[in-house]
């Protein structure tokens, strides 16, 4: 098996041939070997993200084992907030493979971003359209999509009006940025975030990610408890999207590596529908080496070439690395209870930046939690009362 130091200081000449021989004969695993080794030979100026977490360790290891001409250039997303446990993974990484991972600076750092945009909430998509909606100075309210386009959008001039007019008829569109076509009409501004809170965005059911019932209560907690200071997901923006897009511009990179997973869920992950996305400037295309990997193919990865994850993981007893104490994170509690016991000055640094998002995460979820009491009870009142749903029997026999 070819998974000692000399393979990854390149004194050992292989093949794709010898990395699918020696693999765990996983289709997964065997796929991404094949369609990584392909890339790599088609692009001249590669780079490569990583995070220090355990998809960016499966990731590294198998662009390692394919670029055998040495065109990848590793970056790191150094927030501020990332943990000493990472930073010293990717010491190890760089010693491991014989590699060097530039670390790229955010181009203003969280704490800047939360005072002057606002601070994450939940998860991205919420806190996006909370924020476009606080940009409109929305008073949280529950009327129809019909009555708060007309109050929060804007409606084009009678010229405008016919042009657009004239471009949906002829070409069916009813999107000409920054104009949506909705109810007849043509409006500009938050139309996708009223969609959201309406529970109304085309192509999406009620439990849509699309929509605000996806998370259970929030739209009543929004309306009784309206946030009380901004909320924004800006933090991604300036440490790490406008951060690589600057590096890949600048360096001339043709093509830009990532670890996403489709098994991971979540806004990321579901904003692609394959590996590769080709770019239709002719700029930077974009692969993702591990985005059919399931968990399954993950461990096995794991296992079978003997990866090591960082002490997050190990020691710490966390699932997922990135920005510590991200009000975003699903296991945020969590995760705060472990930098509060083995990095308590980053722990106290991440409760200084965030402290309005998690006051304000708590409250909601205690809102929830009641809700869902409250809603259980009226449930077993109901079943205790020999109350039920009416069915078509009921009513006809």
């Amino acid at each position: 098996m070819f998974c000692g130091n000399e393979l990854f200081n390149n004194s050992v000449s292989i093949s794709l041939h010898d990395l699918l021989k020696n693999s765990p004969g996983n289709k997964a695993i065997d796929e991404a070997f094949v369609i990584t080794w392909s890339k790599l030979k088609q692009y001249q100026k590669i780079v490569c993200s990583v995070s220090g977490g355990s998809d960016s360790d499966v990731l590294i290891d198998l662009i390692v084992r394919c670029d055998t001409e040495r065109k990848v250039t590793y970056v790191f997303f150094d927030t501020g907030i990332e943990s000493a446990a990472t930073k010293e993974h990717l010491d190890e990484l760089e010693k491991k493979y014989g590699i060097t991972i530039v670390r790229l600076r955010a181009k203003k750092t969280v704490p800047a971003v939360c005072r002057e945009h606002g601070q994450p909430f939940l998860n991205k998509r919420v806190s996006e359209n909370i924020s476009r909606l606080q940009s409109h100075n929305f008073q949280w309210e529950d009327e129809p999509i019909e009555i708060l386009l007309e109050k929060y959008c804007r409606k084009p001039d009678e010229k405008k009006f016919l042009e657009l007019e004239t471009l949906r008829i002829e070409t069916g569109t009813t999107y000409v940025r920054p104009w949506t076509y909705r109810n007849g009409s043509w409006y500009s501004g938050c139309v996708g975030s009223l969609e959201w809170w309406c529970n109304c965005t085309k192509g999406g059911g009620k439990k849509s990610q699309c929509n605000i019932s996806h998370n259970k209560w929030l739209k009543e907690f929004l309306i009784e408890n309206p946030p009380p200071h901004n909320i924004s997901s800006k933090c991604c923006k300036y440490a790490k999207k406008d951060v690589i897009h600057d590096y890949i511009r600048e360096q001339g990179f043709d093509l830009n590596i990532f670890g996403v997973r489709k098994a991971e869920g979540g806004v990321r992950a579901t904003s692609y529908r394959s590996c590769f996305t080709h770019d239709p400037d002719g700029k930077c295309d974009e692969y993702r080496p591990i985005f059919w990997f399931k968990n399954d193919d993950k461990e096995l990865y794991n296992q079978y070439y003997e990866l090591e994850n960082s002490r997050c993981y190990s020691c710490y007893g966390l699932t997922r690395t990135g920005c510590v104490g991200c009000p975003m994170s699903p296991n945020l509690e969590q995760e705060l209870e472990v930098f509060q016991k083995y990095e308590p000055k980053l722990y106290q640094a991440v409760s200084n930046i965030f402290h309005d998002s998690y006051a304000y995460l708590r409250s909601y979820r205690a809102y929830a939690k009641k809700k869902n009491l409250e809603e259980k009870a009226r449930k077993k009142e109901l079943s205790l009362n020999g109350c039920h749903q009416l069915t078509f029997y009921d009513l006809f026999f």
